[in-house]
């Protein structure tokens, strides 16, 4: 064997090695992971349902949720018996709503076709509604102890600076996933993808890496050169799309303001949410009229908000209405004074508190 692929595999094993000693000792304690070591095996519905809330969302932001689902609904059984609704709300201010519905359409296929329990092959998982690569292979590895290759946007980053990978985003991406199957361990696939994961958040950072701290940085080619912060290469960001629409605020006046759930089919599908024009559909984001005629009065300043893939402005028009009127829709009265646990999204969220804001100025 030559030398060069002796001391390539060399490296390659010895990563695993140390980063996982290092996990053994500094692993993060977190409510859905069982500590290195522990007799006790992974509960597939808790991983699941972690990764699926850990998707483009920060650990201390799912906390909350998860042990508000856990609570509520213990098992995947329990959640594939809820109704639509309560799950909606229960998401609310989590985002990414998308992930709710394809949660129950998971949970009851899970139920429904699998008995109650989580295939434990990646294959088999990738056909699971809202399931992709990436949560395939952390649930096979984590809940299940098979060899995965697990790689989210911590991996990309740890990954790149380990291999100094200057191919920019996403043409690397190949690569990045070569070069962590090279490092990926035969056994304790899952305590290693977990180790990744933690590295990244909490040493292997986006800016200011603590390289000095890192118990890989005498393998990773970018600390070597002082160059962490260079990796990931990223393609130039393109300047998100800017659309405007209108939400229509009509109270009341024994203080209840009418509150609509969204079509399935819409963005935040699904999610109870205020009338408004088609802000979510491109080219569509004037149409739309009012939930009842009358003199509604914009509110001075506008609401901001920021999805994926573009900023919207919304403008906020207010009507109050006697206590008798019922508009047109799928929709309810809703009492002003327990908005907040209407379950509305962010956006909404938003509207709420420039609503009350206006009102106090």
């Amino acid at each position: 064997m030559p030398v060069e692929t002796k001391t390539a595999m060399s490296r390659t094993d010895t990563i695993a090695t140390v980063l996982l000693r290092h996990y053994d000792v500094h692993a993060r304690t977190l409510p859905w992971r069982l500590p290195p070591g522990s007799s006790e095996r992974p509960n597939p519905y808790r991983v699941w349902l972690s990764e699926i809330m850990l998707q483009q969302t920060t650990v201390t932001a799912v906390i909350p949720y998860y042990e508000k689902f856990t609570a509520r609904w213990p098992n995947v059984k329990a959640l594939a018996e809820a109704s639509d609704a309560d799950v909606m709300a229960a998401w609310a201010g989590l985002g990414y709503y998308a992930r709710a519905r394809n949660l129950l359409a998971c949970a009851r296929v899970v139920a429904r076709e699998h008995g109650g329990v989580f295939p434990d092959s990646e294959a088999a998982l990738l056909t699971l509604p809202g399931v992709g690569a990436y949560t395939a292979a952390a649930i096979a590895a984590i809940a299940f102890g098979r060899r995965t290759v697990v790689v989210d946007a911590n991996v990309e980053r740890v990954v790149s600076r380990l291999f100094a990978i200057e191919t920019p985003l996403p043409a690397s991406r190949p690569d990045i996933r070569q070069k962590a199957d090279l490092i990926t361990p035969d056994q304790r696939a899952g305590d290693f993808a977990q180790a990744m994961m933690d590295l990244g958040a909490g040493t292997c950072t986006v800016r200011n890496p603590q390289c000095l701290l890192c118990p890989l940085r005498g393998h990773c080619e970018a600390a070597q050169t002082n160059r962490a912060e260079d990796f990931p290469v990223k393609a130039p960001k393109k300047d998100k799309p800017h659309r405007h629409g209108i939400v229509w605020w009509l109270e009341r006046s024994d203080g209840h303001v009418w509150i609509e759930r969204r079509d399935d089919k819409r963005m935040l599908g699904g999610m109870a949410g205020l009338p408004g024009t088609q802000w979510d559909k491109r080219g569509n984001e004037a149409e739309g009229a009012p939930p009842m005629t009358g003199d509604w009065v914009a509110l001075n300043s506008p609401v901001e908000h920021v999805f994926t893939h573009f900023r919207l402005t919304l403008t906020v028009e207010r009507l109050r209405a006697v206590k008798e009127a019922d508009p047109e829709g799928n929709g309810q009265w809703w009492p002003l004074a327990r908005i907040g646990k209407a379950g509305l999204p962010t956006l909404y969220a938003k509207v709420v508190k420039a609503v009350m804001q206006d009102r106090d100025d």
